[in-house]
């Protein structure tokens, strides 16, 4: 079981999206994450940058006949980021649903 671990770094919406696109792939081309997540090429490699950056992933450029393709994987780093954010958000949510007792709860 993987430590709960809230990470800032793959919180927001779309690196969270794209991160957990790579978590269920060994590698995924740019143009599958792309039409997959609905982003904009510059958008996407800004996520991808940011995210490589960290450690978490890793790009690898090659050329296809005339054309260059880029496709991405998470580091070992990054998977482990990634389950122990959802872990944290498994925790945050299963707290929710816990009765809470005292002067808070009865407002």
């Amino acid at each position: 079981m993987t430590d709960p671990q809230f990470d800032e770094l793959i919180h927001p919406s779309t690196r969270l999206s794209l991160v957990a696109t790579l978590a269920a792939a060994d590698w995924a081309e740019f143009a599958f994450l792309k039409d997959r997540l609905g982003m904009s090429d510059s958008a996407l490699s800004k996520q991808l940058a940011t995210l490589e950056g960290a450690g978490y992933i890793v790009t690898e450029r090659r050329l296809d006949g005339r054309r260059w393709r880029v496709r991405a994987r998470l580091t070992p780093a990054g998977r482990d980021a990634f389950n122990g954010h959802v872990a944290a958000l498994r925790q945050i949510v299963a707290s929710a649903a816990e009765p809470v007792d005292g002067p808070a709860a009865n407002p």
